[in-house]
């Protein structure tokens, strides 16, 4: 099935999705949700690729819904409004998920879901003129849908200054606060990009989807013995395997590993 609101690039190992609806700065409606969604899942299930950027084409990254979309759920009946809503959490919820790392690549405004897709990502790279935005309560809504992901990025205290105020959140305010991770030289964000990607790909791919599975069971848990005990079993677990084992001989015989051996680019 083609897209017609996305374009997917790859470099090697790296796959970039490209938001192409420029002439609308890239926001969400429904069917650019699904494609999202579809291009992560279609992704995913390809072994080649090894690291997700997400992306957008034109003067910015997303400005966050559509109008003409914001038009038609002005209609809906609250059954409709949850269904509509969905596809935006499912979207999320797929990247958020995604075994493989992803790293969002934001230049120009991520406003409302905008900030929300960025925040669903790893890593993310951000140029220094950035803007971010959490701005529904200025038009009475609220932003429910990215809030876990908001919150998880962004910090609780900060959150409930940007999401109460719809304030613009800078580029180096955004890093200072640790919601971006690397801020990249003008025009170098791709460099940025590629620098992260290439430290991304150097580690083991099950690795790599056990560390993300670790982080979300790990954080914020109670220091128990239960907790104790599970992530014991864990490393046993990934010292046994067939990747786990390759690691450690390739690092004791001073070599690549296995996994690096079709990972150039």
């Amino acid at each position: 099935m083609p897209f017609h609101n996305l374009e997917i690039e790859t470099q090697g190992p790296t796959a970039t999705v490209w938001l192409n609806r420029p002439e609308v700065r890239n926001a969400l409606d429904e069917v650019l949700l699904a494609e999202i969604t579809q291009a992560v899942n279609q992704l995913e299930r390809d072994d080649r690729i090894r690291v997700l950027v997400i992306a957008g084409r034109g003067k910015a990254f997303c400005a966050g819904a559509d109008l003409n979309w914001m038009k038609r759920m002005a209609s809906y009946s609250e059954a409709q409004n949850h269904a509509d809503a969905m596809g935006l959490a499912t979207m999320l919820k797929t990247l958020h998920g995604v075994r493989k790392p992803t790293i969002a690549r934001v230049h120009g405004a991520a406003f409302a879901g905008g900030m929300g897709l960025a925040a669903a990502c790893d890593v993310v790279v951000a140029e220094p003129t950035v803007e971010f935005c959490l701005s529904e309560v200025r038009i009475g809504l609220i932003p429910s849908t990215i809030s876990p992901y908001i919150l998880q990025a962004l910090g609780t205290q900060a959150a409930k200054r940007y999401m109460l105020t719809a304030e613009r959140l800078g580029a180096q305010e955004a890093h200072r606060l640790g919601f971006v991770q690397a801020l990249s030289e003008p025009g170098g964000i791709d460099h940025s990009v590629a620098q992260i990607a290439q430290a991304l790909i150097a580690g083991g791919p099950s690795a790599l989807a056990r560390t993300k599975a670790l982080i979300d069971a790990v954080a914020n848990r109670a220091l128990d013995d239960e907790l104790v005990t599970e992530t014991a079993g864990l490393i046993a677990s990934v010292r046994a395997s067939s990747e786990g084992r390759e690691g450690v001989a390739s690092f004791l015989e001073k070599r690549r590993p296995a996994w690096l051996g079709s990972a150039r680019g």
